[in-house]
């Protein structure tokens, strides 16, 4: 089946489609100057980026923002608050372009629906107060959203989703705390009831997630070009305050690609629903970080098969003793996606990490893997 598939893949032949509204600005951006010097490439470096805006007036900077409002947004190493100020242009804009799309002739009664989700997706990312790290509309969309002040903060925590998580289920209403917003928020306000250190929380779904239903969920292609923006993302954040990955179903498996590359400011990487990491153990990873993990009772990703044939898989899971992480107690979470569930166990934990206070984590039933310490803390290192 899975030859069919590709093959299949292989023999549909399509037009090549027209820029997207992304790759238009892109190609504008290629072209621009400031002040008679060209403007970084892209995909520059985020120290050379840094480099690049800290040579502008506050006004060129602006002025950037206002004209290329998707690459400053999404440009790793541009000041933080000049992304939140680009990335609400860039909303503003795709809210009218949905707006527009609604009342398209052109677009079937469902696409003009699904042109209403989005606008008003949009429209609440807008919200006074939202600090939008980054935000691409095109396809089923990224985007990263920050709680707290990032470029004060004393620990700073990334949750990284699984499949499914484009723009309109960047947040919901319904089953709130499954998505990444909620996941964040959840979190976040965890952190800040512990205390201590202050924290910033990133929602991280600025990678392209698959589906729930496709091939590309079984396999770690996306997870690689994920894994690679991951890097670059934590990477480009301010300050040097420690960092913690959360990281949920696929989104473990995109954090265990990223393990060996990610800077040592990375304290911990834990995962939660994990299929696997395309590693065997923790020394695979071949990461300083501590490395966690967490499965719910019925959580029904135990009955994944956990093995790695060439793209297929994605290793040992990760709750096994063999694997070597530090296990946690899930406490009552249900089923697949209930860890950032307010009150439950599994988000004390969880927060506990993130605000560094990694004492006081309780242990999954019955083993010592998250014992303060030695040998437990051998992970550490």
């Amino acid at each position: 089946m899975f030859v069919v598939l590709v093959t299949a893949g292989w023999l549909s032949s399509r037009a090549e489609p027209p820029p997207d509204v992304f790759e238009q600005e892109v190609s504008a951006w290629e072209r621009g100057h400031v002040a008679g010097e060209p403007l970084p490439e892209p995909d520059a470096s985020p120290d050379r980026v840094a480099d690049f805006f800290a040579g502008l007036t506050v006004a060129q900077q602006r002025r950037l923002a206002e004209r290329y409002p998707l690459v400053v947004g999404n440009l790793s190493g541009a000041p933080v608050q000049l992304r939140y100020e680009a990335n609400r242009h860039a909303l503003a804009e795709a809210v009218a372009a949905e707006r527009a799309r609604m009342t398209d002739e052109r677009l079937s009664p469902a696409g003009q629906q699904e042109a209403g989700r989005r606008m008003h997706r949009f429209e609440s990312m807008l919200a006074e107060g939202r600090q939008i790290l980054s935000f691409d509309p095109t396809g089923r969309g990224r985007a990263a959203e920050v709680m707290g002040d990032l470029e004060t903060a004393d620990r700073i925590s990334v949750v990284v989703p699984g499949v499914d998580s484009g723009l309109l289920n960047f947040e919901r209403t319904a089953r709130r705390y499954s998505a990444p917003v909620g996941m964040a928020e959840a979190l976040y306000e965890e952190e800040r009831a512990i205390g201590g250190a202050s924290t910033a929380v990133i929602a991280w779904a600025d990678y392209d997630s698959p589906p729930t239903i496709a091939m590309s969920a079984a396999t770690a292609e996306l997870a690689t070009a994920g894994a690679d923006r991951l890097v670059d993302a934590v990477g480009a954040l301010p300050g040097e305050a420690p960092v913690a990955l959360f990281c949920h179903s696929y989104g473990s498996v995109v954090c265990g690609v990223a393990a060996a590359e990610l800077p040592g400011r990375v304290s911990d990487i834990a995962v939660a629903g994990s299929p696997g990491m395309r590693a065997s153990g923790v020394a695979d990873l071949d990461t300083s970080a501590r490395v966690w993990a967490i499965r719910a009772d019925d959580d029904w990703i135990e009955d994944v098969p956990h093995m790695e044939i060439g793209p297929i898989g994605f290793g040992q899971d990760p709750v096994t003793p063999a694997f070597g992480a530090r296990l946690l107690d899930a406490g009552d979470a249900e089923g697949h996606s209930g860890y950032f569930s307010p009150g439950e166990a599994s988000l004390t934990n969880l927060a506990r990490i993130g605000a560094g206070v990694v004492d006081d984590v309780t242990c999954a039933p019955g083993v010592r893997s998250c014992a303060p310490v030695d040998p437990c803390a051998a992970h550490a290192t």
